[in-house]
């Protein structure tokens, strides 16, 4: 990296326990050896430098996992019960399964089966098609509304990790999905959230099937979305129709962008991109979209690190809050991993958000606070230390995840 991240006053939150100093005496110590046993000092250096490298890489690929497993156990030891498919629980695992992929950790995996057991690989489970609708609402016959969808997601990437596939997992996924393509709707996702609710479904989806139509109705439900939330200019996302400027403004008279509400979209079009084909006819739009958003959000980031409520107004909602900035900091990482942006346009960024997330938000016992509780706008509710959800938990797992992989 192209700081010195072993100093602790420039990069502190890696520095959890003491672990990293006992790795460094090791590595020290296996230096002086090939100190002594090589002639030439040029080559010397040259070694010992390559090798630094590679074991200050290691070494702080193992302290991420260290605050994976700190973060997570927390939440699964204080979470032993397991509710209902609904989006916030859902969203909790689908970071629990970037938690996994990067840890190997069996329980993570075993965590998510038993909640997706326990849901019977179902969202909102009404029968009866002719109920089934997708406004607002948190029982049985709200199928077709995003909120309900995005446990497809987890039931998808288990049915993934099967080397024998149980069709079962996701059985109610193609049925409801399937159903709600065959429907001449096309405004399903009328908030912003359902971008990440549903976008990687469809294209889960289609690369388990094959089902082209998968990809053709993600386009014209996306395209619905952007041509009713999205603001060209601040290349930024109203949360629904109810806040667009000038109808609604801040306190101080500007446009009201929601952290979190952008956090999703922009986590979910890195989902999208993660799974889409490279010859799908709506990439570039896609991509456009990413970069833009990327560098709007780069541009409101406050000086600690994290993003404010209200994107473009901090003092309109104050304070820290921790689910967009972990939704932001996984949509950059995920971008430079992956080859959409330029690891110079953003290690900054990256690095103030990492700060944030593991010396403010990361409490001592493993709690992630400062998590706005859920609701759509910037101005609800209290936020402190205190404050924490699921779904904030899943976006620091998706972070830290992807934090490995930028490490490797």
């Amino acid at each position: 990296m192209s700081i010195k991240v072993y100093d602790k006053t420039i990069f502190p939150g890696f520095f959890v326990n003491n672990t990293i100093f006992m790795y460094k005496k090791v590595f020290w110590i296996f230096i002086l050896l090939i100190f002594l046993t090589n002639s030439s000092c040029r080559v010397r250096s040259t070694k010992i430098d390559a090798n630094y490298d590679r074991f200050m890489e290691n070494v702080l690929q193992v302290e991420v996992i260290d605050i994976i497993a700190k973060v997570n156990n927390y939440w699964q030891s204080n979470h032993p019960k397991h509710g209902d498919a609904f989006w916030h629980r859902a969203a909790y695992h689908t970071g629990n399964m970037a938690a996994y992929e990067v840890t190997g950790n069996e329980a993570y995996k075993a965590y998510s089966e038993a909640w997706a057991e326990h849901n019977e690989w179902k969202g909102a489970k009404s029968g009866n098609k002719k109920n089934w609708k997708y406004s607002y609402g948190e029982t049985d016959d709200f199928v077709l509304f995003g909120d309900w969808q995005t446990c497809f997601q987890v039931y998808a990437d288990l049915y993934n990790l099967d080397g024998e596939k149980d069709e079962r997992k996701i059985a109610r996924a193609k049925e409801v999905m399937e159903y709600q393509m065959s429907t001449p709707q096309n405004d399903y996702w009328w908030w912003a959230d359902g971008l990440y609710m549903v976008m990687p479904v469809m294209t889960k989806l289609h690369n388990i099937t094959g089902n082209e139509r998968y990809l053709e109705k993600l386009h014209e439900y996306f395209f619905f979305a952007k041509e009713l939330m999205y603001d060209e200019e601040s290349s930024l996302f109203y949360r629904d129709a109810k806040y667009i400027y000038p109808a609604h403004k801040t306190n101080n008279g500007k446009k009201d962008f929601w952290s979190r509400g952008n956090g999703w979209v922009f986590a979910g079009l890195a989902k999208v991109l993660q799974d889409l084909p490279g010859n799908d006819p709506h990439r570039d739009e896609y991509i456009s979209m990413y970069n833009d958003m990327a560098k709007a959000l780069a541009g409101c980031q406050q000086e600690e690190g994290f993003w404010s409520r209200s994107l473009l107004d901090a003092g309109h909602a104050a304070g820290y809050e921790t689910s967009g900035t972990a939704f932001f900091l996984y949509g950059y990482l995920w971008g430079i991993n992956n080859g959409f942006f330029d690891k110079n346009d953003y290690t900054t960024v990256i690095e103030k958000a990492w700060g944030y997330l593991t010396d403010i938000a990361l409490q001592d016992d493993g709690r992630m606070g400062y998590v706005q509780p859920i609701g759509e706008r910037a101005t609800q509710h209290n936020v402190s230390a205190e404050t924490t959800a699921d779904f904030g938990v899943g976006a620091f797992l998706l972070a830290a995840s992807e934090m490995v992989k930028y490490l490797n």
